[in-house]
């Protein structure tokens, strides 16, 4: 039975989560017919099996005894993929806003912590004969990049590729036995009575460590952003409520580039501009007034060396932006964005504030278990919304032979906070994933059509 140790930022994410407070990532693809007006429905057993063939699916979470504190990675060796994808019929009239309301609805439920941490499902109904895919995996189990790294192995091009390579198929679809996964360690986990005595005292000074270390990463996270007095706007914050609503938008990525070229900068700083004035336009129409300071984004970094295999840990540090939102002059807006972020460029993801999340990787793993309740509300004195560019791969991908029309990603809503937001180019447009607190944001469509209509503006269209 393999076994891996959690690497830290894997073991932090894994630590912070609560019944109430699911922290989990994920994607809504949106697929044409099959060829030949194949059935949606057979997409389940291909979904299954392609899913059970990535290693990395088939392992659980479960504590261990040494390092004190810490995790591991364990196959699953009752692993049941029928437990983790599923079929859900929805009714056709609007197929598209359906699977948003229905991935709200399944995101803000936990994965269930003895298993394998994901789901999977397949969303049909469509009068067309398209379908979906709804993916949720924990944040401990993949961050943006990972996620993309993993979940390509469904497509009909990237399996196609392993099998041709000889990839590892994991074993086989593993659809037999229901039984629930053990959680006794294998031998090689089980230290000798001099190592538990050691242990044992270990614990006890680590213990006093861990809350010191909890304590002191809130207050690295203050003392480095320079805030005491809470978010920026209170349309940003919110306590929470263990609901969430998903909206969706798709822009044009030739627009995005013209905007570049005219302009300078990255497509994602015309991207973070947009998000910026959709903001405005959003806090505008609820009759809200502007902030007093620019809210600021946690723009996530990936540390990931190209080729890293996509077992390894997540690897993230971060850069902080002030979204210019009290800036009224679209132009002005994105030159800011520009000028900011070339700064964080140039100080690298190491070195600003938002390297903060880079520290976990420095904690014992005893730290991030009673640090935890410490650190998970430390996120609304550090940063008021996060952004996050997922690339996916530039060639056409497909599934059964059906073409994917669109990806959105969805991140992770932080404790304390109403919005997540994530982008990924795709065939010649962007997609994009609002995720929200359910209670405290119920006009998200009106942010998601703000898009849109910022990206006129800067394109000249407005």
């Amino acid at each position: 039975m393999s076994t891996e140790l959690l690497a830290p930022l894997d073991l932090a994410f894994w630590r912070l989560e609560s019944t109430g407070h699911p922290l989990h990532l994920g994607a809504l693809a949106h697929f044409g017919p099959l060829p030949s007006g194949g059935d949606p429905s057979t997409v389940l057993e291909l979904l299954g099996s392609r899913a059970a063939a990535i290693p990395r699916l088939r392992m659980h979470v479960r504590d261990v005894l040494l390092p004190v504190g810490g995790a591991a990675w364990s196959t699953d060796k009752h692993f049941d993929v029928g437990r983790h994808v599923r079929e859900i019929a929805l009714p056709g009239a609007d197929f598209g806003a359906e699977t948003a309301r229905l991935a709200g609805e399944l995101m803000e439920r936990p994965v269930e912590r003895g298993l394998p941490p994901w789901e999977m499902y397949l969303l049909t109904g469509a009068h067309d004969g398209s379908f979906g895919v709804l993916v949720k995996l924990h944040h401990a189990l993949a961050d943006g990049m990972r996620a993309v790294a993993i979940g390509a192995g469904i497509f009909d091009e990237i399996a196609a590729v392993t099998r041709r390579a000889g990839g590892d198929s994991g074993g086989g679809g593993g659809t037999a036995g229901g039984r629930r996964p053990r959680a006794v360690p294998p031998r090689s986990w089980l230290p000798g009575p001099g190592r538990i005595m050691g242990a044992a005292r270990e614990r006890i000074g680590d213990l006093g460590r861990a809350v010191e270390v909890g304590a002191s990463v809130v207050g690295v996270s203050v003392a480095r952003v320079g805030r005491l007095d809470g978010p920026a706007t209170a349309a940003l914050a919110a306590d929470s409520s263990g609901t969430r609503r998903v909206a969706t938008a798709v822009l044009d990525l030739d627009r995005v580039h013209r905007v570049r070229r005219s302009s300078g900068g990255t497509a994602n700083d015309v991207l973070l501009a947009v998000l910026a004035g959709a903001l405005r336009r959003w806090l505008d129409g609820r009759g809200a007034s502007l902030p007093g300071a620019d809210p600021r984004a946690l723009i996530p970094v990936s540390r990931r060396r190209p080729g890293a295999p996509a077992g390894s840990g997540n690897s993230l540090s971060a850069y902080l932006l002030a979204l210019p939102v009290t800036e009224a002059d679209p132009a002005a807006r994105l030159a800011g964005v520009r000028r900011d972020m070339d700064r964080n460029k140039a100080d690298g993801p190491l070195r600003g504030a938002g390297a903060i999340i880079a520290l976990a990787d420095q904690l014992p793993p005893l730290a991030h278990r009673f640090g935890a309740p410490l650190a998970s509300g430390a996120a609304r004195l550090l940063f008021d919304v996060l952004v996050t560019n997922v690339p996916l791969p530039r060639s056409a991908l497909s599934l059964g032979g059906a073409p994917l029309r669109a990806l959105f990603p969805m991140a992770p809503l932080a404790r304390g906070q109403s919005l997540a937001v994530a982008m990924s180019p795709y065939g010649g447009r962007v997609h994009v994933g609002l995720v929200a607190d359910g209670k405290a944001v119920p006009d998200l469509d009106a942010l998601a059509a703000a898009l849109a209509d910022e990206l006129d503006l800067l394109d000249g269209a407005g």
